[in-house]
């Protein structure tokens, strides 16, 4: 793999951990800005909404740059809203410093998939996205915990100045390691947003929704649950959120690795699994051992379908496939506001903190059809859009 890639996973890590950090220091960020917990909420909604906002709108607006430039400016802007994070006088300033450093979010990882996926062989794009999407595994696995940990024993603040530092050494690798990548010949917005007539398109987004919700389903809720089902301690939990990262990261290695020989038996495989383990999940919340190994399950078959969905938007859209990968990270977000939302509404229900592993259960298994009815339109129109044919076809992609 190129040392690119290398450059593409640091500034992968440093957004991967800004994101989920902030659920660990809520409660520090409320009590020095003396708001209520739910108000501080706000910094995580604010966030999702500005990748789901950010993705399209920064990637149509770079439309016209190459993109290199993009990647570096989108870093630049991410350090930025770091550092307005870090030294916010006022909430609302706080929360501006988040919303624009998630407006770089979706852009950055879409783009970054193009990119990578340029930087190799056609047979072994999958593995480079998976290798970019690294960055973002390690993150929760060592990122999350280490920031948590600086924030609540030095303060919250110097953990956003460290993330705005990673920002600046992923911005330096980018200028120094990736090449230089033109915007393609005759590229036109047009072009990109007739991406979205593809149903195949809209379908691989789909699955992008439900299956990354299913899993976000329950890991949102993961505190309550363990501490107040399972009986584990307060300061378990963050071990426990260690153990996810570590199957995202597990689950991550496997979607490269298989995306490339087999995306659609893989996405069958990944979303019934999903589906079934959310499900047992309800049964086994109590026990702590089965529900940990639950948990390390969810981040691997999740995180799994992450390299196939996003090959699969890419292929799908050859010819114009920047601004459609760019939506597919959007829907990742959108997936998770979803499922958050849909998880509540069920404890508030009075069906209790295990309520929203069936939701996600329901979830994958949607995916799960979408992806079959994906496969069976291929089937019926293999003339049209053959995977194998689109995966070589995708100049934007390969060739620059």
């Amino acid at each position: 793999m190129p040392l690119a890639l290398l450059a593409l996973a640091v500034g992968a890590f440093g957004i991967g951990t800004i994101e989920f950090v902030i659920m660990g220091l809520l409660p520090e960020i409320a009590a020095d800005y003396g708001v209520t917990i739910p108000t501080a909420g706000l910094l995580v909604t604010g966030y999702a909404l500005g990748v789901v906002i950010g993705a399209p709108l920064l990637t149509v607006l770079g439309n016209k740059v190459s993109r290199k430039r993009m990647l570096m400016v989108l870093m630049g802007l991410f350090v930025v809203g770091n550092l307005v994070s870090a030294v916010a006088p006022s909430f609302g300033m706080m929360l501006t410093g988040r919303v624009v450093a998630s407006l770089a979010h979706g852009s950055f990882f879409g783009i970054g998939s193009v990119v990578a996926a340029g930087l190799v062989a056609p047979d072994k794009k999958a593995g480079a996205i998976a290798t970019m999407f690294t960055g973002l595994t390690v993150a929760n696995i060592v990122g999350v915990p280490l920031g948590t940990f600086i924030g609540q024993a030095v303060g919250w603040r110097t953990t956003f100045a460290i993330v705005a530092a990673l920002g600046v050494i992923g911005l330096l690798g980018i200028a120094r390691l990736v090449p230089a990548m033109p915007r393609p010949a005759g590229a036109r917005l047009r072009g990109e947003l007739g991406a979205f007539r593809n149903p195949q398109v809209l379908l691989a987004m789909a699955m992008t929704v439900l299956g990354f919700g299913g899993v976000f389903a329950a890991i949102t809720y993961i505190a309550p649950m363990m501490t107040e089902v399972a009986g584990y301690s307060d300061g378990a939990v963050t071990w426990l959120l260690v153990l996810f990262g570590v199957g995202m990261f597990l689950g991550n290695l496997i979607g490269g690795r298989y995306a490339d020989r087999a995306l659609m038996p893989l996405l069958y495989v990944t979303l019934a699994g999903l589906a079934a383990v959310l499900a047992l999940f309800t049964v086994v919340a109590e026990y702590k051992i089965l529900a940990a190994i639950a948990i390390l399950l969810i981040g691997a078959l999740g995180f799994a379908t992450v390299p196939p969905l996003q090959k699969r938007v890419l292929d799908q859209a050859h010819g114009a496939p920047t601004l459609a990968s760019a939506v597919n990270i959007g829907a990742f977000n959108l997936g998770n506001a979803l499922a958050a939302w849909l998880g509540g509404l069920v404890i508030a229900g009075g069906f209790g903190y295990t309520s929203p592993n069936w939701v996600g259960a329901l979830l994958a298994a949607a995916a799960l059809g979408l992806a079959f009815w994906s496969a069976a339109l291929e089937r019926r129109a293999p003339a049209t859009a053959p995977a194998e044919a689109t995966a070589t076809a995708a100049p934007v992609a390969v060739h620059h």
